[in-house]
């Protein structure tokens, strides 16, 4: 079965760190660009990162910028997002998503689909 596989959440306190991995199962990801998601409870969901298929191009959303890195291990099929200095509004569930069109993040990678079933991230003040 196709499908993304995230990891790596968990509760930690405000100014810690996590990293989280996206997955791929029966798909290789290196023709595909990954975007990762989050969305708290009653909110929308928010595109927080993208990193192009051979990650030359990567992408912040505003309020994670210089805060969350993203990479990718194209070897090992995995899609990593570094979290530091996390706080409490970084809390949500975090999705990943792919787009295998053209491998390219721009200009729609904040409407990727979600593929897999995310994992929470719960940032303590």
């Amino acid at each position: 079965q196709v499908q993304l596989v995230e990891s790596g959440g968990g509760l930690v306190q405000s100014g810690g760190s996590l990293r989280l991995s996206c997955a791929a199962s029966a798909f290789t990801l290196n023709s595909y660009a990954v975007a990762w998601f989050r969305q708290a409870p009653g909110k929308e969901r928010e595109g927080v990162s993208c990193i192009s298929s051979r990650g030359s191009r990567t992408y912040y959303a505003d309020s994670v910028k210089g805060r969350f890195t993203i990479s990718r291990d194209n070897t090992n099929n995995t899609v990593y997002l570094q979290m530091n200095s996390l706080l409490p509004e970084d809390t949500a569930r975090y999705y990943c998503g792919a787009d295998g069109v053209s491998g390219a993040c721009w200009p729609n990678w904040q409407r990727f689909a979600s593929w897999g079933q995310g994992t929470q991230v719960t940032v303590s003040s």
